[in-house]
């Protein structure tokens, strides 16, 4: 019992003797690059009008929050049981989730968004009794999360894959005493991600700044401060790469733009491809003349709209890369669907099982060359 607990501390505070770092992100202009490489160096696609489409310097992702998701609350922790055990487990969902990772990367996904407070576990929720956050309430962090997280980043490390970790999460912050417990909380995540020597992150500090947040330093109106306070933490003249999202179709605003350094978009709610254009444009401009990437890493339209759907056209994910933006893919279970569906809902199939999951899949691995 003595050693599990020594080693646990251990693997939370510090890296593995001897264990080097294989994946790093960086970015240069409006590109991403790892290991000093454009990803998908080369690589274009030839649209169905007959253009040629760059792929390089993109950053194809998707929403996987949940990797690391538990319930602290014991009244909701019941909802997540897996149906062959009855029970809910969550070192088998991050088991489960780095297993899946290589199929996933075999298909030409580069990223996936995890985040410190999850998300609605049932995809869109009006209330969240659940209580799932790597912090407690003065903001420290708790152990057994970040072990979980540990892991996901080792294997992401192994696969050459890019993690874009988020900190908060609307219907969860409360959950945090004050703003001293936001600010510690981004200190102390910012720290452990520098301390452990991971390169291969980005951070996203929270999930829809403009949705229903309990702090304000969380809300449109102060969240750069936090973006700052990220970008500005250094250990041996490393930082971390930092930005955060607003709610589906919203176009950034200035000071956190001039906060980041790279620029999130979300999908949700723009039925309409030609509006993803409008707010792909419409970002570009505020941005201004020193460019910097922009990275949609949260959009259920394409699966959610039959008139969109995973073809070659028509849809928000080839209007992104049509314009040299990267498109991240969002999926929960909707219900009465079956388990296979959704890698928000817990508990989660990780696998490419579902129809859709292999739509989106298919076409990700069409225009990246996989």
């Amino acid at each position: 019992m003595h050693f599990r607990v020594l080693f646990c501390l251990l693997a939370f505070a510090i890296p593995l003797e001897g264990e080097e770092r294989k994946t790093e992100v960086s970015i240069k202009g409006s590109q991403f690059l790892i290991n000093g490489i454009p990803t998908y160096q080369g690589v274009t696609w030839k649209n169905p009008d007959g253009k040629i489409i760059p792929m390089q310097g993109l950053l194809m992702n998707s929403r996987m929050v949940q990797g690391i998701f538990d319930d602290l609350n014991p009244e909701t922790r019941g909802r997540w049981a897996y149906k062959d055990t009855g029970n809910w487990d969550p070192e088998r969902n991050t088991d489960e989730f780095t297993a899946a990772m290589a199929s996933w990367r075999s298909h030409g996904l580069l990223a996936f968004t995890i985040n410190l407070q999850g998300g609605s576990p049932e995809g869109y929720s009006k209330s969240q009794p659940w209580i799932n956050s790597a912090f407690d309430p003065e903001g420290n962090l708790r152990a057994p999360y970040m072990n979980r997280l540990a892991r996901i980043l080792r294997r992401a490390d192994e696969l050459g894959m890019v993690a874009i970790v988020g900190y908060f999460y609307f219907g969860q912050d409360q959950h945090l005493r004050d703003e001293a417990a936001v600010r510690n909380a981004v200190a102390q995540a910012t720290r452990w991600l520098l301390e452990n020597d991971w390169r291969n992150v980005l951070v996203e500090v929270n999930n829809e700044t403009n949705v229903g947040y309990d702090h304000d330093i969380l809300k449109p109106g102060r969240v750069h401060e936090l973006i700052v306070q990220v970008t500005s933490t250094k250990l041996n003249g490393r930082r971390l790469l930092a930005s955060t999202s607003y709610g589906g179709g919203t176009v950034p605003g200035e000071k956190v733009i001039a906060a980041s350094d790279f620029v999130l978009l979300h999908g949700n709610g723009v039925r309409d491809p030609k509006r993803m254009l409008k707010l792909i444009r419409d970002t570009r401009e505020r941005i201004g003349p020193n460019p910097k990437p922009i990275l949609n890493n949260e959009d259920d339209r394409p699966w959610r709209d039959a008139h969109q759907g995973f073809g070659l056209q028509g849809n928000n994910l080839i209007v992104s890369i049509e314009n040299g933006v990267s498109w991240g893919y969002f999926d929960f279970r909707q219900q009465g669907e079956p388990f296979e569906e959704g890698f928000q809902s817990v508990p989660v199939d990780w696998s490419i099982g579902s129809t859709r999951k292999k739509q989106f899949f298919g076409l990700l691995k069409t225009v990246t060359g996989h």
